[in-house]
């Protein structure tokens, strides 16, 4: 059985169902979201930064078809030893186009995600990564062929 999160009121759910997906492009879409939910404008604006505040939004923005914009990614795998594991990650995490990049319980423990304009950049960011942080089990494993899910949480 789905445990509902701690805090949050019937409003605050339904505000987090149409963030998810139905995120009005309009003018005014925290007035759009009220209409769709029962609230004032303020009433949502108010509520979407509390629950910021308090972590359970992180971010609001778009996500966008890379390869439709001409881009390409992998996943990429990394042996990191424990002791180097943070200036890892930080080499890592100084590209913008690391989209995710977590720790795994696996012989290769550092597991991301690379985007980039083109197969030449991911291979010559993927070299830098290799040269800065000393490393040389990186594995690239770009998609084969790519089923994309469509990810909400009701709530």
């Amino acid at each position: 059985m789905k445990q509902k999160p701690q805090n949050l009121d019937d409003l605050d759910r339904a505000i987090l169902n149409e963030i998810q997906s139905n995120f009005p492009l309009v003018p005014r879409p925290y007035a759009e979201m009220g209409r769709r939910v029962g609230a004032a404008e303020e009433e949502v604006l108010a509520r979407v930064k509390a629950m910021q505040h308090a972590g359970i939004i992180r971010r609001i923005g778009a996500n966008f078809t890379s390869r439709k914009l001409g881009y390409t990614s992998t996943l990429c795998a990394a042996r990191v030893p424990p002791e180097k594991l943070e200036s890892f990650a930080a080499v890592v995490n100084r590209y913008p186009g690391v989209t995710h990049n977590y720790l795994r319980k696996h012989r290769f423990n550092v597991w991301f995600t690379l985007i980039a304009e083109s197969e030449a950049r991911l291979a010559k960011i993927l070299q830098e990564i290799r040269e800065a942080s000393g490393l040389t089990e990186l594995l690239s494993l770009p998609a084969k062929e790519v089923f994309k899910i469509k990810v909400d949480f009701p709530m």
